[in-house]
């Protein structure tokens, strides 16, 4: 129960990282109105033994190089260099959150029904019923679930790689949660008003002076990271004050897919993309060959695209591009 509601304060307090990491992750790795009760023993059993790993579908961990920097003064402030080997993790809260989800929506589905609605996943409760502070106290605490899990997987890297290489530093630039709902403050038609902001396939774009953010990122604005395919680059950008005007302080996480995974399976076979990356470069290990399939990066949107819109609009201003150098699929 002390994952649930503690999240990388807990991993840290167990030896899993340092209290700079803390300062590192959104929330500061913890979000307040965790309610672990509020989490089903159902949830509880399919998580527990998943702490601390990777999983399977989209998540991955990827070994990056830096290829181009577009804000010197920025990177650098972030103690980014062309030098540097990059490591990217992308995972979350594992059959723990799912199954959180699935719960809510059983429950929502009972109270409030679905027919109205284009798709039986849209269902939802208000957010000052009952049953919306349960969800939002239960989705919480899967966030910590997901914060913790990161931390242990990073600690676990830092180990592998001394162990391999010697001593070596790796610091976290940033941990974010996505896929999440947030109490946040914004300006509404020439009013503050408090909100609730639910980021879906997107990530927090806060510029400069948010009081939320942590203090090393309060002067230049907080990372955002938009992953890519495993065999195309991915980037990170810095918030924005524009972004609190047009998205309410929100931009893309990731490409986005064009492709189902039925269609994918019917087009990629695994052993070819492995073959195609190998020859790029890329060196990927996965848990299937079905799963390399799924994730090919023909099912991917093209990410310069995504980029550049996000950048022109002013979602997130371009700091660093980095490409991969080796793939670990679920």
């Amino acid at each position: 129960m002390e994952v649930l509601k503690n999240g990388t304060k807990w991993a840290v307090k167990e030896g899993y990282g340092i209290k700079e990491d803390i300062d590192r992750t959104e929330e500061y790795g913890c979000m307040p109105k965790a309610d672990p009760g509020a989490v089903s023993d159902t949830a509880l059993k399919r998580g527990m033994p998943q702490l601390g790993s990777l999983g399977s579908g989209n998540h991955f961990l990827e070994v990056e190089k830096v290829d181009k920097i577009f804000d010197d003064k920025i990177a650098k402030e972030w103690g980014i260099n062309p030098e540097n080997v990059v490591i990217q993790i992308h995972c979350g809260s594992r059959g723990l959150g799912h199954q959180v989800a699935s719960d809510y929506i059983k429950l929502m589905e009972q109270k409030y029904g679905f027919k109205d609605l284009p798709d039986r996943e849209l269902i939802n409760a208000p957010i000052n019923s009952d049953l919306g502070q349960k969800y939002y106290g239960a989705m919480s605490a899967a966030t910590n679930f997901a914060f913790a899990n990161r931390q242990m997987i990073m600690h676990w890297i830092r180990e592998s790689f001394e162990k391999v290489f010697g001593k070596v530093k790796i610091n976290l630039l940033y941990c974010v949660a996505h896929n999440v709902a947030k109490f946040e403050k914004h300006l509404i038609d020439g009013k503050t008003r408090e909100v609730l902001i639910m980021r879906k396939g997107a990530t927090r774009s806060f510029g400069p002076g948010r009081d939320e953010l942590p203090e090393i990122y309060k002067k230049t604005g907080q990372p955002v990271l938009v992953p890519s395919s495993m065999g195309n680059p991915s980037y990170i950008l810095v918030g924005t004050n524009k972004a609190e005007e047009i998205s309410f302080s929100s931009a893309p996480h990731g490409a986005g897919r064009v492709m189902s995974r039925h269609e994918a399976l019917r087009q990629f076979r695994g052993e070819t993309i492995k073959k195609e990356l190998h020859e790029k470069g890329i060196e990927v290990k996965s848990g299937s060959w079905d799963g390399l399939a799924e994730e090919a990066p023909g099912v991917y949107k093209e990410i310069e695209s995504v980029i550049e819109v996000s950048h022109g609009v002013g979602l997130g201003s371009k700091v660093v591009r980095v490409s991969p150098l080796s793939v670990i699929k679920g």
